[in-house]
């Protein structure tokens, strides 16, 4: 079944079975106080497309590497080693020189609240002049990445091409090459409007977002992704993005991959935050002609949501690369999105046994 809608390359032909192609930030975590009061923070890296890749690793056991800049300075040794502990390779890392104050190179810096309750999760971005968003097309070797090593599955998404037009344009340059080479490359469009406002808001964002869709085998986005990137209106809808209804999220999808029949995959989480601690959560997918769903999780406790739609996005690609099939794949996606929402950080903690034991029904007792 897998093999019919998605014809990915063998493992025994490839070096890597994920690549990922994006900026990788450090996040910094005041706990469940507030950005503006903090006297403290915990760090971790983090990043919408290499969060993918860290996943594949660390909770799928697969080979990963992660395409990135970096500046040549103790922020950016600090990403590599975080990098290193999520056991993702870091050869296709891009290295800038740095001038001692950062204005010309710099590490991208996120700070997040989590939220609680009725205070909504908030992030705050200070990324300006980061190495990664200065990546030009030419500047990697995709021949060497997709050609001679080998990818089974590339990933990548609208936060890197949103940065500027030249990421725009790199994005455009990896995807057209992958597909030379066989490989199956996932996009998610993860529409954040604040990163949108340099390249004309929505209206930008739907011009380069339908330019890179023309090459993208596996698109993922939430409901207002696809209204927002694509121009896919969502029926029932309304300004809150709540009260979700797959029904109308399937006719979209419909019209979607009429329009990009070369979408073999469409895939959409579906949440409704009740609060921010509360959240109503599942997933369906279009694939092969047919939509596969996985079960609604009602009230679903969320301990920290960033990171849920990148869990969601491996699990998937974790299912295809498996060999297991439509079904499986949205169920190994929205639980291991369902999971990466219990710990904190923007990755995931969780191994694929743990994943498994939830899409059994497993409860929470304590594991002795």
């Amino acid at each position: 079944m897998a093999d019919d809608i998605l014809k990915i390359r063998s493992a025994a032909e490839t070096k890597w079975d994920c690549a990922s192609f994006g900026e990788v930030m450090l996040r910094f975590d005041p706990g469940f106080g507030r950005v503006r009061n903090a006297r403290s923070f915990q760090v971790w890296e983090g990043g919408g497309e290499y969060n993918v890749a860290r996943a594949m690793r660390k909770c799928w056991g697969k080979r990963s590497t992660v395409v990135t800049a970096l500046p040549q300075n103790d922020l950016g040794w600090l990403v590599q080693d975080l990098i290193w502990q999520g056991g993702v390779d870091t050869s296709h890392l891009i290295w800038r020189d740095f001038d001692g104050l950062g204005r010309n190179t710099r590490v991208g810096l996120n700070f997040t609240e989590k939220g609680f309750g009725v205070r909504a999760a908030l992030g705050c971005s200070d990324r300006g002049h980061s190495a990664a968003s200065q990546i030009k097309p030419g500047e990697v070797n995709w021949e060497k990445l997709f050609g001679e090593e080998g990818v089974r599955w590339f990933h990548t998404g609208g936060i890197f091409a949103a940065l500027a037009t030249n990421t725009a344009e790199a994005v455009i340059e990896a995807v057209e090459v992958a597909h030379k080479y066989g490989t199956i490359v996932s996009y998610d469009l993860n529409y954040r409007a604040s990163l949108w406002k340099s390249q004309g808001g929505k209206e930008g964002a739907q011009k380069v977002n339908r330019t890179i869709a023309k090459h993208v085998d596996v698109m993922i986005g939430n409901e207002e992704d696809f209204t927002a990137c694509l121009g896919f209106e969502v029926e029932g809808l309304d300004e809150h993005i709540s009260k979700i209804d797959p029904a109308n999220f399937k006719k979209m999808i419909a019209k979607a991959v009429t329009e990009f029949p070369n979408f073999k995959v469409a895939a959409t989480t579906l949440r409704n935050a009740k609060t921010a601690s509360v959240n109503d959560w599942g997933a369906v997918i279009y694939a092969g002609g047919q939509f596969y769903e996985a079960p609604m999780r009602e009230n679903l406790e969320i301990y920290d949501r960033v990171g849920g739609g990148d869990g969601f996005a491996s699990g998937l690609a974790y299912g295809f690369l498996e060999g297991k099939g439509p079904q499986a794949a949205v169920e190994y996606g929205a639980a291991h999105g369902a999971l990466a929402m219990t710990t904190p950080g923007d990755t995931s903690m969780v191994n694929v046994k743990e994943v498994e034991a939830i899409m059994k029904g497993k409860g929470a007792r304590v594991i002795r």
